[in-house]
């Protein structure tokens, strides 16, 4: 990252956890209340130095994630009682309270319906006017419609990296067009 092996000996780790978010395709929501899901990194990262900068943090990521108007009334609930679109849109709120440089995505929409998914990759259109988003997806169809670059693994390597635009249309690779044309995969 930033031209750095984050695998070297002395990389500190609580740093790179401050400047990458990571949300993962099953929703996992801290067993405590809204509020505190959201608060958790900031305290960690001592990025509040008082109480009323953490409650602003945590409403401003809630509103970045779309989710503060479903959610104001009931910050102390827990946040394990949300459904399944809210506990993911959550876990995002909780990955940019901290302000990472990048926010990496692993599957983010695998586990909701296609509802969910919609607002998911909505809030993804927003949120990359702020952040480096790299999103993992078996789906074509949701990497066609919201990344700008991609790129294609096939075991492992690297085949093919380009704009979205060149990789589904002409993609160079034949592993590339071969996944993107259905005839594996």
């Amino acid at each position: 990252m930033d031209g750095e092996d984050i695998y070297a000996p002395g990389v500190d780790v609580v740093t790179l956890r401050g400047q990458v978010g990571m949300v993962f395709q099953k929703p996992n929501p801290f067993p405590k209340s809204i509020f505190e899901n959201i608060a958790y990194g900031p305290k960690i990262h001592g990025l509040a130095e008082s109480k009323d900068e953490l409650e602003e943090i945590v409403v401003k990521s809630l509103n970045k994630a779309g989710l503060f108007d479903e959610v104001k009334d009931r910050m102390q609930a827990p946040a394990t009682g949300l459904s399944g679109g809210q506990q993911q849109r959550l876990c995002i709120a909780r990955a940019i309270a901290i302000n990472p440089e990048v926010l990496l995505m692993d599957e983010p929409c695998s586990a909701l319906d296609p509802i969910a998914s919609a607002r998911i990759e909505d809030l993804m259109w927003e949120l990359k006017e702020n952040y480096t988003i790299i999103i993992v997806t078996h789906s074509m169809q949701q990497a066609s419609r919201v990344s700008q670059q991609t790129g294609f693994f096939h075991m492992g390597v690297l085949a093919e990296v380009g704009s979205t635009e060149q990789i589904f249309q002409n993609p160079v690779d034949t592993r590339t067009r071969d996944y993107i044309t259905g005839r594996f995969g």
